[in-house]
């Protein structure tokens, strides 16, 4: 299989676990959250980030990695614009995670906070629908590749 090859169905793959784990994370687990006992909260939160992060980093590292490459070696056969608008709704996904999730995370260290975990389920919409978009956007460069 040639490299290119490898790459974009890998940044597939990639791509479409990470809306498949967005949108139950979105649907299912952050809704729940709300059900844990207060004073278990603590507890449940540390194992959350422990566990997510052993579970999202690889599949987001080699995402971000065939993304930067599908950009920088330009196909023949892929629209640079595709390319460009999978990588720039990545980006948007990494500034989301810095700059709402993550810190939505580490306050909900301290305990379960209301306010902060709506700001968490309506903040994390946007990695949602951006995740979707990017599984339609490596899809079509996969089709115009083969």
């Amino acid at each position: 299989m040639p490299l290119s090859d490898l790459l974009i169905f890998t940044h597939l793959a990639a791509t479409l676990f990470m809306t498949g784990l967005i949108w139950f994370v979105q649907v299912v687990h952050y809704p729940l959250m709300a059900q844990v006992p207060k004073p278990q909260f603590q507890a449940f939160q540390q194992a959350h980030v422990t566990r997510t992060t052993w579970v999202v980093g690889p599949p987001m590292l080699l995402e971000a990695a065939c993304a930067t490459g599908i950009l920088l070696v330009p196909s023949a056969t892929t629209p640079f614009y595709w390319s460009l608008m999978g990588f720039m709704l990545l980006v948007s996904i990494w500034v989301s995670t810095a700059l709402f999730q993550v810190p939505a995370h580490h306050t909900l260290m301290d305990g379960f906070d209301r306010i902060t975990h709506r700001s968490l389920v309506r903040s994390n919409w946007l990695r949602t629908f951006a995740w979707s978009t990017r599984s339609v956007v490596a899809s079509l460069i996969v089709i115009a590749h083969v």
